[in-house]
Parts: C-alpha cells; structure tokens; sequence
C-alpha cells in the first residue's frame, strides 16, 4: 500500500500505538459506571415515585474502515456501558480484527461474556443483513468516509447515529497572537493528516496576510505540505512557500476532507465572513478560531454549528481520550442523542420508573376517552 494513502497511517498499529491503545483500555476501566444513574426524581401528591435512569442502548452494531484500534476502543466501552456489540469491519483491516477479537475473546470466556462481541465478515456482501436486523441490533454507528455514512443511512432499517467526516476550519484573526497561532494550525495540520479532526482550511484575515508565512512555514519546510490557496494568500506566499507545493485554489478545494498533507487556505476581512464560510462549508465536526479579542471569539463560539468548537487551541483536542472519556465510539455530528466524541455516556439511554404502594390514576369520567 502507498505509505502516502491515508490507510496507511490508519492500518499502522506500531507498538507505541498499542501501548496507547492499553493506556486507553486501562483508563475506560477506571471510570464510573454510566448505568443505573438517577437522572431525575419525583414523588407525585399521591405519593408514587417517579424515577429516570440511565441503562444500556442494548447491541450496538459498528461499521467502520481502516482502524483496527475501533475494535479495542468499541469492545472496552460497550462492556463498560452493559452493552453487546457487533462489529462489522473493512477487508483493509480483515487480519488485524480477526486476531483482536481473538485475544479479547480469550478473557471473555473467562467470565462467560464471550457473546457479547461479535465480529461479522469484511465482505462488503455481509453490511446489509447488519443494517436489516431490526429488533436484533438497537442502534449502528457508522464510522469512516463519509460515502460509508451516507450508504448507512441511507440503507439502514437499524436507527443510526452518524460520526461525519471532519471538514476542519480555523480562523486566524487579526488580533492573533502569532506564535500561538503557528503553533495551533502546524499541530492541527500536520500532528496526524489521516484523522477526521485534523485541520482542512485555514481562514485567514486580510490585515495579516504579510504573517501568513510565518504562521504556516513548518508546513513548507518540515511537512511539505500542498496548499491550495485564493487569490490574496496565494500572492502573499508566491516567493516564500516552496513553488511545488503551492497552488491557486478551485471551488472544490473548500468543503475538502484532505486526510494528506494538503490543505486549503481562503482570505476573509472579519469575523463574520470566517463565519459565513465555515457555514458553507463545515461538515460540523469542530471548528477553532484564534484571537486575542474576546468580543471576536465570543462571536465565534456562539454562532458556529458544530459539536466541538475551540478559542486559541488545536482542532486535534477532538478525541474522547482527551476529554476525559477513555476513549471513543467516534464523533457524531449529529445533534439528536449525541453530539461529539461518543463514550460511556452516550452508549446508554433511560427508562422511567414508577415505584407505589397501590396508587391508580383516577377513572375515566363519563364521556372522556382520555
């Protein structure tokens, strides 16, 4: 395989990626349950007690490309949250699942929980009886490209929550401090292309265009990373950025998902246009702004639509590890049930529950069918 295909990085399991892996397993292990959480409580006049509280969504059907750590991550929360889960992974990572699922089966039968994972066929062939087994599977979750998103929900008879592709904006205000600003686009870019979160266009204001080099110039030198760049960034970088790695931008340029070393940049002259055209073209993964102008980021925060938005920080902090949850399902873009990264939290749902001693509602009177 091309070492520069985004598949590449994703396949990759090195051994400091499953030392993460561990790490990540190890902490999911420590947090608190999710289930059996008294979400509200009421005691009505006649004295019945009314009770919401959380329990497991059931079995958890995912469908996901490439990453065989979503098989490490999937299993340790769905065990956690009391959930079952069927697997359904690509051929790209067929060997490395199927030997994953081994050794987690192998302590599984140690405590007779060995159904609670199932790993289906990577034949395509094998995804619709999955996305057809309503009544069998609560809920699927899609997890790759966003055709495989759009396949399922499209496809599905399951209910499915979407983890979308990441269209990733920051806007560089004029007001940014510099360094910060170099530091956060270099990390978002260029920390791991292969990744939803990672940083697809940069906005920048027109009053710092002399900057913009000096913002970006570890990507030229030390990433060669391509830019795609409009009219006014691309005169301010001619003469600077290496020539084989800059280019005039088109239309589809924006709205990009690269995952490579590739990245768009587009001029605006405020905050409000940096709005208007993340608005266009943001897929509502997670957008970031950098300023020193807090009426600017206040602006920026209140009026972006996306599950993770950020003032003066990497895009890349778009991970249920680094917000505390262990680990993650993936991040729904979606806003009905969950939004974000996905953990414990999200794998559960609630029942009410009425506790009494005898209490029935009044009869109907004469003529009421209510």
């Amino acid at each position: 395989m091309d070492t520069e295909d985004p598949k590449y990085d994703r396949l990759l399991l090195t051994p400091e990626r499953i030392r993460i892996i561990s790490d990540q397993i190890r902490q999911v292990a420590t947090l608190e349950s999710p289930l059996g959480k008294v979400l509200s409580e009421y005691q009505r006049p006649d004295g019945l007690l009314i009770s919401r509280i959380t329990v497991p969504l059931g079995v958890v059907g995912i469908i996901f490309e490439s990453r065989p750590n979503v098989t490490f991550d999937v299993v340790a929360l769905c065990l956690k949250s009391g959930n079952a889960c069927v697997l359904k992974g690509s051929r790209d990572a067929h060997f490395s699942n199927i030997e994953i699922v081994r050794v987690i089966q192998e302590v599984l039968i140690k405590y007779g929980l060995e159904n609670s994972v199932y790993l289906a066929p990577s034949e395509r062939e094998m995804l619709q009886p999955i996305l057809d087994a309503r009544g069998l599977i609560d809920v699927i979750i899609p997890r790759g490209s966003q055709s495989l998103i759009e396949h399922v929900r499209l496809h599905s008879k399951v209910p499915t929550i979407e983890t979308g592709a990441g269209i990733v904006h920051t806007y560089v205000d004029k007001s940014a401090d510099l360094n910060k600003a170099a530091r956060i686009i270099v990390n978002a870019k260029a920390r791991r292309v292969s990744v939803c979160n990672a940083l697809d266009c940069l906005i920048i204001h027109e009053e710092i265009l002399d900057n913009l080099y000096r913002i970006i110039e570890r990507l030229d030198t030390e990433f060669n990373t391509e830019i795609f760049a409009d009219n006014n960034s691309y005169s301010a970088l001619k003469g600077k950025y290496r020539d084989q790695f800059l280019h005039e931008s088109t239309e589809s340029d924006y709205g990009r998902e690269f995952l490579s070393y590739k990245m768009s940049i587009k001029t605006v002259a405020n905050v409000e246009e940096a709005i208007e055209h993340i608005h266009e073209y943001s897929s509502g993964h997670s957008e970031a702004i950098i300023t020193e102008d807090k009426e600017q980021a206040d602006m920026f925060v209140d009026r972006i639509d996306a599950a993770c938005v950020y003032v003066n920080a990497s895009t890349a902090f778009s991970d249920g590890a680094e917000f505390g949850l262990g680990a993650e399902i993936g991040i729904s873009t979606q806003k009905l049930h969950a939004r974000g990264p996905m953990a414990l939290e999200a794998l559960t749902t609630y029942k009410w529950i009425g506790r009494g001693d005898g209490q029935v509602r009044d009869e109907i009177s004469e003529g009421s069918r209510v």
